[in-house]
């Protein structure tokens, strides 16, 4: 309990956020090319690996997304999908599951904090696993990258979304929901392998605007979340009011996916390759600039 005390306090919390910004404020830079502490082994391996997907002049000059090309990206947006029903199924678990587990369940609060901690230890457990499978597909290039991220999709978005189905039937079976639930969290781990990292596939000079875009509209379901779940359960705390949370919850995973697995890709889009603005304004200077000579001929 003083743990458990102590990890939620906001002082505590506050506290880490701080010393992880002050350490990320001086650690970490915009390229490997301008990092003044990484040997010069380490820059040409990571240079190599980026190849020419990320404009080393994009590091030092202003480069503007093409918010257009962004925005009417058919991959870009079965990222944007595939992103929203993830943190659906997040946002139901911090939100929801708790109410569901001491309300429909019966278990008292004290167990519905140890509880809810369960889905969030799996997801973290499973993230690495899948990320240990994921590397080694990709280092012995088994099959393509886009290949992959539409595979993992299975686990990342339909097993979690087939699992809350199945949360909707299981009765007063407490141990066999807190585990359907702390395992359909754990499959999502698969994330990582799909819309946690496919924005670096379509345009990595402009991924964090892209995951910021996919992230902004993916919070949403913070508070649409919470909406759907008391519209449900209004009449009631039993599983005929919960079922069809579970089933609006399943229903998006698993259409999210069904988009991504359609529309979505991991090739690099043609909007990442972009020219700097102050190369630009430079090619403008330069054609207006152009010198014209007047040959005036003698008067006779």
């Amino acid at each position: 309990m003083i743990v458990s005390s102590v990890a939620t306090n906001p002082d505590f919390l506050g506290t880490i956020a701080l010393v992880w910004c002050i350490l990320w404020w001086f650690l970490v830079y915009d390229s490997p090319v301008q990092h003044p502490r990484i040997s010069e082994s380490e820059k040409k391996y990571i240079l190599e690996a980026i190849g020419d997907k990320v404009n080393q002049s994009a590091t030092e000059a202003k480069v503007v997304p093409p918010f257009r090309k962004i925005l009417t990206s058919f991959p870009f947006l079965a990222m944007v999908i595939l992103h929203y029903g993830s943190n659906w199924g997040l946002y139901f678990v911090m939100t929801a599951a708790p109410k569901f587990v001491s309300s429909a369940l019966g278990f008292n609060l004290t167990s519905t904090g140890t509880l809810s901690s369960l889905p969030y230890l799996a997801r973290m457990i499973f993230s690495l696993i899948f990320g240990a499978v994921g590397d080694r597909i990709v280092k012995q290039n088994i099959v393509s990258t886009t290949f992959m991220r539409k595979f993992f999709c299975l686990f990342s978005h339909v097993v979690p979304g087939l699992l809350l189905i199945g949360l909707g039937y299981t009765g007063c079976a407490p141990i066999l929901s807190v585990a359907l639930i702390t395992f359909s969290m754990g499959s999502n781990g698969a994330a990582t392998l799909t819309n946690l990292v496919n924005h670096q596939d379509l345009a990595p000079n402009f991924a964090g605007t892209l995951y910021g875009i996919a992230n902004g509209i993916g919070n949403t379901a913070g508070f649409v979340t919470p909406l759907v779940t008391a519209h449900f359960t209004k009449n009631g705390n039993g599983f005929a009011e919960w079922r069809p949370v579970f089933i609006t919850g399943a229903s998006l995973y698993i259409a999210s996916a069904g988009y991504f697995i359609l529309f979505g890709t991991a090739e690099t889009q043609s909007w990442n390759y972009v020219t700097p603005v102050e190369e630009e304004e430079d090619k403008r200077q330069n054609s207006n600039s152009t010198d014209t000579t007047v040959t005036i001929s003698p008067k006779t």
